[in-house]
């Protein structure tokens, strides 16, 4: 049976955890901030009531009069005892007078002042006349001991008050300090619920497979350590955004059945130097009370970037919060239990003492699904949906190459809120068309467009079109639309049959020619150009230059790399001048070849072009079997078929030859 979590000093932790048995970690004796509040709310309560009640207890019931009420007492003989400070008199009467205005209020004890004007001599005879005392000690006695202390105690207290809050929210070192700058809020435990396991991952086997040694490893860590294994101490999970790697690392944690602790690299991070360290101490701290376990950390690149580039001499916040995690992973003991998981997305921006064996042992890249995988994610986010019959995930697999796991759930989510807006009892396969269309097209613009703009963009679109089907290898259209979409007039879809990982030469050219076809429609028809090929203009350059710069697909440059993959820059900076002229007047070339070709080709197809425009103008959007039936262009599937006819033909018709 697995003991209970021990308790925590500080349940505010910035991280949140699931699976921990034992539930909600408990209080360990020590009062709450609220406890804290709760004491200098009482005691300035106390000081208030004791405060009044002295007054009304305590009193001597001194009253201040004016010197006219005094005169006039001492003139009716009222007055017993008088003593003089200065220009203030206190008394005593001998019976109680009234308070002038007072509403019948009375006064035995008075203090008053004298006026300036006031004659003291007159004053002195008539005191001697009335036989009044002359006392030598102030008749009217002051505040007491015990109430001059209250209140110059006062101050002291509040400060005594301040340092006991501060104190109870700094219980855990510096995050105290960072706690009253901007902590956030606490984060509970999360009960025990469904965890997430393989089951509800898909279309990445392959680092399933990678990431069931460390699942194994957790369930049986008795076997490999009899065997002299140790544990890994890191995982390393790279890949683009979207492509599941959160829910990989929870999936670990549910298949195995460990607790799962999870923070945001960022939430380390406060404006004081060494709170994230210390909250670092404090999650390694917690996984390892109820070990074994894992510890995620997500877009661990925020403080984990390398620090060759830092100032010398540099100490900030990232770089304590970076030495706090190296520490605690280097300080793990074949015992510990805990393996540390972690995401990021430009892995190599990560600093080389992270990534090195011992720390992170593995690094595992998390890829965008292949067609089989897309189909298995897209049956997952689909499973709580009434599909229709006319549903075909595998088709609509085969045309979202690239997509990834995020992407295709909410490809899923848009077919559902389409199907509800049109009040269907199912999601059709309409829906989930419009959807896609949605998500890699844009959603529609209620723009209406002069009938010149109309015909303009429909030969534009036709353009890239028909140089799409027309050219080798390229991939099928899918579908033209010149509904204004996004920020583009029209749109035309072009996907893959199946996913492509390298590109020839030939494909590339493909690619440019069938991009420049939109402007070369335009200069076919109209003699000229128009803004509407921007983005085209953007593809080609980068299709040309990563062709000269990147690929060695130029034979002046040679198989030189100038321009880095992971590079935004233009050119690299390695390059000399000469060699980035090179490459700009290679670029120049093949794009000005390939835009010569399109506006050739387009020459030699103008009614093919003609009935594309006609039919776009007509239908504003055509799909692919509509495509290829008014350019009279077989489709590739077609093509393969006839070619595989006609090559069983022909070896039937050899095969009777040869029995005659």
């Amino acid at each position: 049976m697995t003991a209970p979590v021990p308790p925590r000093h500080d349940p505010q932790s910035p991280w949140r955890s699931e699976g921990v048995p034992g539930g909600p970690p408990r209080p360990d004796g020590r009062r709450r901030r609220g406890g804290c509040l709760l004491q200098i709310a009482i005691f300035l309560a106390i000081y208030i009531v004791s405060g009044l009640l002295y007054n009304n207890m305590s009193g001597d019931g001194t009253r201040s009069v004016d010197y006219t009420a005094f005169t006039a007492q001492l003139d009716a003989n009222n007055v017993k005892t008088v003593y003089s400070r200065g220009s203030q008199i206190q008394g005593m009467l001998k019976t109680a007078g009234k308070v002038p205005g007072g509403d019948g209020a009375t006064f035995v004890r008075f203090t008053t002042y004298k006026p300036s004007f006031a004659d003291s001599g007159q004053l002195w005879r008539e005191i001697q006349q009335k036989k009044v005392s002359v006392s030598a000690s102030p008749v009217a006695q002051g505040p007491g001991l015990g109430r001059s202390l209250l209140v110059s105690l006062l101050p002291t207290a509040l400060l005594i008050g301040v340092w006991v809050f501060v104190s109870r929210r700094a219980r855990g070192g510096l995050d105290g300090v960072g706690g009253i700058l901007g902590r956030k809020p606490p984060k509970p435990v999360e009960a025990e619920r469904g965890r997430t396991t393989f089951a509800d991952v898909a279309g990445i086997d392959e680092v399933e497979g990678e990431l069931n040694d460390v699942v194994d490893f957790l369930k049986r860590p008795d076997a490999y350590r009899r065997m002299g294994a140790k544990m890994p101490r890191g995982v390393l999970l790279a890949g683009p955004p979207g492509t599941g790697k959160t829910l990989l690392a929870r999936a670990v944690a549910g298949e195995a059945g460990v607790p799962f602790f999870s923070a945001s690299a960022s939430e380390f991070i406060e404006m004081i130097v060494g709170v994230g360290a210390s909250r670092v101490r404090e999650l390694f701290s917690e996984a390892r009370k109820v070990a074994p376990s894992i510890i995620f950390i997500d877009e661990i690149d925020t403080i984990g970037r390398s620090r060759t580039g830092s100032a010398v001499g540099g100490h900030d916040e990232r770089e304590q919060t970076l030495n706090q995690i190296l520490t605690e992973m280097d300080g793990f003991s074949g015992s510990d239990g805990v393996v540390v998981v972690a995401a990021t997305n430009r892995a190599e921006i990560l600093d080389s003492a992270l990534t090195r064996p011992g720390r992170f042992d593995r690094v595992v890249n998390v890829s965008p699904p292949d067609r089989k995988g897309r189909e298995s994610i897209l049956r997952i986010h689909t499973r709580a949906m009434p599909l229709a019959p006319d549903v075909d995930l595998a088709q609509v697999a085969a045309t979202t190459p690239g997509m990834t796991g995020a992407e295709l759930a909410n490809l899923a989510n848009e077919a559902a809120l389409l199907a509800v807006k049109r009040d269907g009892a199912r999601v059709t396969a309409n829906d989930l068309s419009d959807a896609l269309e949605k998500v890699q097209l844009g959603a529609r613009r209620p723009l209406v467009m002069p009938e010149e703009e109309r015909r303009r963009t429909a030969y534009h679109e036709s353009g890239h079109a028909l140089l799409g089907m027309l050219q080798p290898g390229a991939d099928p259209v899918r579908k033209i639309t010149i509904v204004p979409r996004g920020r583009a007039l029209g749109v035309t879809l072009s996907t893959p049959d199946a996913d492509k990982y390298a590109y020839t030469e030939e494909y590339l050219r493909g690619r440019i020619i069938g991009a420049l076809g939109g402007m070369a429609a335009e200069r076919v028809v109209y003699g000229v150009i128009t803004t509407g090929a921007e983005n085209d203009l953007e593809q080609v350059t980068g299709i040309a230059r990563g062709m000269v710069a990147r690929w060695g697909m130029s034979d002046r440059l040679g198989h030189l790399s100038v321009l880095a993959a992971e590079s935004e820059q233009p050119y690299g900076m390695s390059a000399a001048p000469h060699t980035l002229d090179l490459v700009d007047g290679e670029t120049r070339r093949i794009v000005e070849e390939c835009y010569a070709e399109a506006c050739r080709t387009l020459e030699e197809h103008r009614a093919q072009l003609d009935d594309l425009a006609a039919a776009l103008l007509e239908q504003e959007t055509l799909e692919e079997a509509e495509i290829y039936r008014v350019a009279g262009i077989a489709t590739a599937a077609a093509a393969a078929a006839a070619a595989a006819a006609a090559k069983a033909d022909m070896a039937a018709a050899v095969g009777a030859a040869r029995q005659d």
